[in-house]
């Protein structure tokens, strides 16, 4: 489980393609090593992956190809990015809501709208589904960032962005066709998931 605090970015060191997954390896930060084991969950722009190599700095992990094709990890290539957040603890602080990894579909950035001290992304989603579940004022995780959805119009939504998020996470460098990882509100997804079972046996 994560809370969609991000804690930092972390470069791909090396990309290593193999049947029906690949193997990508990161150079994690100092800060974040601190008691990382193989087998430990660790999320990669949102994206719950499994450690299963350390090497001093160097964390691997694998990805299977559903996560491939659904995800925009299997978009990057070497030198690229990531939004990295370890697994939450127990007992800590939760400063976002919590998120499982799991994420739902991709989004494509249509608009940046940027001011002084705030930066606003309008989004559309590319399974438009998923649309159902974004509701004004509502979670949403974008790359792995627990953010406020601010505005919804048809298939498109947006979110603000303060200083601290955009120094802290890669999601201000997203330009206009950037495909974005998102996962849903899970609480808001068994909502409406139930309400439309229980109209569809009322009807």
């Amino acid at each position: 489980m994560f809370t969609g605090i991000v804690q930092g970015t972390a470069q791909i060191q090396s990309i290593v393609s193999k049947k029906d997954f690949r193997t990508q390896t990161i150079k994690m930060p100092q800060e974040l090593l601190d008691g990382l084991e193989i087998g430990a969950s660790v999320a990669n722009n949102g994206v719950c992956l499994t450690v299963t190599s350390i090497e001093d700095d160097l964390v691997s992990f694998d990805l299977m190809m559903e996560t491939l094709n659904i995800t925009n990890l299997g978009q990057l290539k070497a030198g690229d990015f990531v939004n990295i957040e370890r697994a939450m603890k127990m007992g800590t602080e939760i400063g976002g809501h919590i998120l499982s990894g799991h994420v739902y579909c991709m989004a494509e950035v249509v608009e940046k709208v940027s001011s002084e001290n705030n930066l606003r992304l309008w989004f559309k989603l590319l399974n438009t589904e998923a649309m159902k579940y974004i509701l004004t004022k509502g979670f949403i995780a974008i790359d792995g960032i627990s953010l406020t959805v601010v505005e919804v119009e048809q298939n498109t939504f947006c979110v603000n962005l303060i200083p601290e998020t955009i120094q802290r996470t890669l999601i201000g460098e997203r330009i206009v066709g950037s495909k974005v990882n998102i996962e849903v509100n899970s609480q808001t997804q068994a909502i409406v998931d139930t309400v439309e079972r229980y109209l569809a046996v009322r009807i």
